[in-house]
């Protein structure tokens, strides 16, 4: 009864400081670590330890799925280049050159264990970047290379940190051709299982009409993707990203409109439940993490530095990676320069750098041997909270003051509007092309209704001049909008 009531709390208190963070226009992320952090130490709140297994198994697929059924394949595509360089290229460089940090700071520490939490550290996370991105307004561009990039980049720490702990519990002999070839595997294996579960999960989704049934069959799919991969020693992560991507961009194909809009309800309500629970943990396993860290040899001030230092070290890799691949492309071959981001972009990519889940799991993954684990536990969760404190307040400032025009809301509402006026009139025309004289006329009008048409618009329609009411539909649809913003400017 004592653990169902805490979870209780803990979903209640998510979801409500989640909502008023919202509701204030602050990021729900940083607001949630924050409130955790301040309660971990009051006196009688019980101690929360999350297992690593429950997260990177029953959180992280069903996080990441969601977000790749939301995440276009074709802006993935496009971006392909980009996604390289930060999901593969920078969480390898981050893993290195922190790695290195740690060795060269910490006493007694093996150039193993620092490699280690340079990969827990790495990836950044989807959630906290893109939740502070879109409310801050940023190009649509970077808030989708900085999805594609948290969708992909797990993959490629889990394998660095699997091969550092290798290499700490000296089970195994590492070398670079070793290193290599798993993460070859990861990658090759990971995608396959995931292209596999795509077309089977397709194939049955053809068949299936109910929407609860489609629904149900939505929810296992992460775990269907993902089990597989890691029981084959691939990437379970790169497998559920494959097959939510590929059903997602066939979805109109595969499932009824119901269907999508039910799939869709449910997995942003999962989502918004688990995504909260999770930031609101990393604040409640605080204190706990420092009373661990304590235990060790090392003083206040002493665990206060290497935090610090940990920190500091992580964002600054990211920003020398990212402007040295700028300079590089700008310098390059006419290929290259025509691929460059402007350096405002560089700026933005570089500073929205906010760890989060994974990085929480993958600190309490680290192997029991490895020397002073309590310590790099702790930093790892400095990362995580000084990320989202540090980056989670000051991008809103960065972008203002970088000047780039987010996506504009009159803009978007004036081409839904255009593309639901051509989508009626493609369904209008082909009632028409359909029906025959034996038809009952209140069938049709009844299918004219449900597409939104009123009478006058049916009969402009049946005498051929629909086309001049759709411009005068959309005029007024841009006044109206035009209306309501100066409306919300004014307020």
């Amino acid at each position: 009864m004592g653990d169902a009531v805490q979870l209780l709390a803990l979903v209640v208190s998510a979801a409500v400081v989640a909502a008023t963070a919202r509701r204030l226009g602050m990021s729900a992320p940083l607001v949630l670590v924050v409130a955790g952090i301040l309660v971990s130490f009051v006196p009688g709140v019980p101690d929360y330890s999350l297992d690593p297994e429950v997260v990177l198994i029953g959180l992280l697929p069903p996080l990441l799925y969601a977000a790749a059924l939301r995440t276009s394949l074709v802006d993935v595509r496009a971006n392909r280049q980009a996604l390289g360089i930060l999901a593969v290229g920078a969480v390898i460089f981050t893993t290195v050159m922190v790695g290195l940090v740690v060795w060269a700071v910490v006493p007694g520490m093996s150039l193993a264990a620092g490699l280690a939490l340079g990969a827990v550290v790495a990836p950044p996370d989807a959630v906290a970047a893109t939740t502070v991105a879109r409310r801050v307004g940023m190009p649509r561009r970077i808030v989708s290379i900085l999805e594609g990039e948290s969708l992909v980049n797990d993959a490629t720490a889990l394998v660095a940190l699997r091969t550092a702990a290798a290499a700490i519990t000296a089970t195994a002999t590492v070398t670079f051709w070793s290193v290599a070839r798993d993460f070859a595997l990861a990658a090759v294996g990971g995608i396959l299982v995931g292209l596999l579960m795509a077309l089977a999960l397709g194939a049955a989704r053809k068949r299936v009409q109910d929407p609860v049934l489609d629904t149900t069959l939505s929810f296992v799919a992460p775990f269907l993707a993902y089990l597989p991969a890691e029981a084959v020693h691939a990437s379970g992560v790169l497998a559920v990203v494959v097959t939510g991507l590929l059903l997602g961009h066939r979805s109109p194909t595969l499932q009824s409109a119901t269907s999508r809009l039910s799939e869709q309800t449910n997995w942003l309500t999962v989502q918004f439940v688990l995504e909260n629970a999770v930031f609101l943990l990393i604040g409640l396993q605080v204190s706990q993490v420092v009373r661990n860290a304590r235990e060790d040899d090392f003083s206040t001030q002493r665990l206060v530095a290497i935090c610090l230092v940990v920190l500091g070290a992580t964002i600054l890799v990211r920003i020398v990676w990212v402007f040295a691949v700028t300079a590089a492309y700008r310098v390059g071959n006419r290929s290259m320069r025509e691929h460059a981001w402007a350096w405002s972009h560089a700026a933005l990519v570089s500073w929205a750098g906010m760890r989060g889940v994974v990085t929480l799991a993958a600190a309490f993954v680290l192997p029991e041997e490895t020397p002073h684990r309590d310590v790099l536990v702790l930093a790892a969760f400095a990362v995580v909270g000084g990320t989202l404190l540090i980056h989670g307040t000051t991008l809103p400032w960065l972008v203002r003051r970088l000047g780039l025009p987010g996506p504009d809301p009159t803009e978007d509402a004036l081409e839904e509007a255009a593309l639901l006026s051509r989508a009626t009139r493609a369904g209008l025309d082909r009632l028409e092309h359909l029906r025959s004289d034996g038809d009952d006329p209140r069938v049709i009008d009844r299918l004219g209704e449900r597409a939104g048409v009123p009478d006058a618009r049916r009969a402009a329609v049946a005498d051929g001049v629909k086309s001049e009411l759709v411009k005068v539909g959309l005029q007024a649809r841009l006044f109206e909008i035009i209306g309501n913003n100066a409306r919300t400017r004014s307020e």
